[in-house]
């Protein structure tokens, strides 16, 4: 639990389609192939949202009709997975984020 007035130290997300996912993850009867399906398609989803108030940047982008103002990530970002199970979450954050190192 966090101190007053400070952000939670836990989020719970309550999208819908999280919520749908995770509850076919927990189904028992979810076959292998697909249960590492979803834990792929969550850890997107989960990483989308944490990744939510990252701090960027502007740059300029040449574009095919000329130059626009894009952002980039400011900060570098870590991926430091929880052994066993965080493995396979970490290898989904890093489509979104390829150049992120991952530390054990």
């Amino acid at each position: 639990m966090s101190d007053a007035g400070q952000e939670p130290l836990v989020f719970a997300s309550r999208h819908p389609i999280v919520q749908e996912k995770l509850t076919e993850l927990r189904e028992r009867t979810t076959p292998p192939p697909r249960f590492r399906a979803l834990v792929r398609e969550l850890s997107w989803l989960l990483a989308y949202e944490a990744l939510a108030d990252a701090r960027t940047e502007g740059r300029t982008v040449k574009t095919p009709v000329g130059t626009a103002t894009g952002h980039v990530l400011a900060d570098r970002i870590g991926l430091v997975p929880i052994l066993r199970a965080g493995i396979g979450m970490a290898e989904a954050a890093l489509e979104l984020l390829p150049a992120a190192p991952v530390w054990h």
